[in-house]
């Protein structure tokens, strides 16, 4: 198995296609065996298809703001800027989808991957330091839209509250990070900024890959015969028509969503929620797949 994958390796992109489509009708699976390797930096990087949802929402023009994804660090003592500066350029030189912007060629949308993204860490001094003041001021930081096509994706801003007290926000465009991602990048930022603040030499593991890399293979593995198979799965489970859910509401739906919904929180007792957790690992899934298929099920 392991010369297999040294071969798979070494091959050119079309011909890693061509072994995938020979080994998927041989009943290989290629997300169990194949690993993840670093694309052919001569080639156009497509989109994942996660990706590729982003993009055609943010065509539409419709979505704003709703892929923001933000993270706010509180800084008590001082702080320095020129260290914070520093992990900041690092942390964009060593990830790429931090230097990545999108665009279309044809009637394909690839990835721009740059090879330098200059930074300038931006610092505002707020007169009014108050906590609400300072919430509605993080608010419009996190909700300022972004352009897929120009970037960057990555928006910091340091706000100066006092000699010894900053705000740090960190918004991202969706098509760039996860909910997983945000705190793999805040940890790594901590990181540089505790040893370049120290005058410190900070040595983070090497990347083996980079997102472009697992979005070049996961092309190849649907290309080289899943997408049919996963559609024919779905289709025999969920049949091939669909009803449309029509659900009575109390006001005319706007022609032009504002996203501007509200949150209602309902809590589960102990014995339930243990319940529902017993029923999730039953089925072999996660509480939220449960939960989420429970209500679509309501609906």
């Amino acid at each position: 198995m392991q010369e297999l994958l040294d071969t798979v390796v070494s091959l050119s992109t079309q011909k890693r296609k061509a072994l995938a489509a020979l080994l998927k009708k041989q009943g290989v699976n290629l997300y169990g065996v194949t690993p993840i390797f670093p694309r052919d930096p001569a080639e156009p990087v497509l989109l994942s298809y996660a990706q590729q949802r982003l993009w055609i929402l943010s065509q539409l023009g419709e979505v704003g703001s709703a892929y923001n994804l933000s993270s706010v660090l509180r800084f008590k003592g001082h702080l320095d800027t020129q260290a914070l500066q520093r992990s900041f350029e690092a942390l964009i030189e060593r990830h790429e989808t931090l230097r990545t912007t999108f665009r279309l060629e044809g009637e394909q949308a690839v990835q721009v991957i740059h090879p330098h993204v200059p930074f300038e860490l931006p610092v505002e001094v707020l007169a009014q330091a108050d906590d609400n003041h300072l919430r509605q001021r993080v608010e419009a930081e996190a909700h300022l839209p972004f352009d897929l096509q120009q970037g960057p994706l990555l928006r910091v801003r340091l706000l100066h509250l006092a000699a010894d007290e900053h705000v740090l926000v960190l918004t991202l465009h969706h098509i760039v990070s996860d909910g997983w991602s945000m705190p793999v990048m805040v940890n790594e930022l901590v990181q540089l900024y505790h040893g370049h603040s120290q005058g410190q030499p900070v040595e983070l593991p090497a990347l083996p890959v980079q997102y472009a890399d697992y979005a070049t293979w996961q092309r190849n593995w649907m290309e080289a015969g899943e997408q049919a198979k996963q559609l024919a799965y779905w289709t025999a489970q969920l049949g091939e028509e669909q009803p449309v859910l029509e659900l009575p509401a109390d006001r005319p739906r706007p022609a032009v969503s504002s996203h501007q919904g509200a949150r209602v929180k309902v809590a589960l007792g102990q014995e339930l929620a243990e319940a529902l957790k017993h029923l999730a690992q039953q089925q072999g899934v996660t509480p939220f797949m449960l939960l989420l298929a429970s209500f679509q099920a309501l609906l």
